[in-house]
């Protein structure tokens, strides 16, 4: 688990884990937190990945505390990288993660 990691997956685990087809799943050496199967929000070096819809791709962008999301080399259109002062309090970590579970839930659901 990468610095600063730990700390985010236990304040992002109390919202999402009460949520009908939540589920969690190691990836990227780390833990993504899942809805219907569908990757939907995750720690990365202290900051929040937040999986929203590729069409609000430029306006996410634009918002603040907001970088793309890019650890591939390549930036990934509909996610967004949510750096730690954009998600210090409660109510922040909570809008991001709301977002990201509504843009999960319509998708449609994968097998677990």
């Amino acid at each position: 688990m990468r610095e600063g990691e730990e700390e985010l997956i236990e304040r992002i685990r109390p919202l999402m884990k009460r949520r009908k087809g939540y589920s969690e799943k190691k990836m990227f050496g780390g833990v993504c937190f899942m809805i219907n199967g569908n990757m939907c929000v995750g720690p990365w070096k202290g900051a929040l990945i937040v999986r929203l819809d590729k069409e609000g791709h430029e306006d996410t962008q634009s918002e603040p505390h907001v970088k793309p999301m890019d650890i591939t080399g390549k930036v990934m259109k509909g996610w967004a990288l949510v750096e730690p002062a954009g998600i210090e309090s409660v109510e922040e970590l909570k809008a991001w993660v709301e977002r990201a579970v509504k843009f999960a839930r319509s998708l449609p659901a994968k097998p677990n």
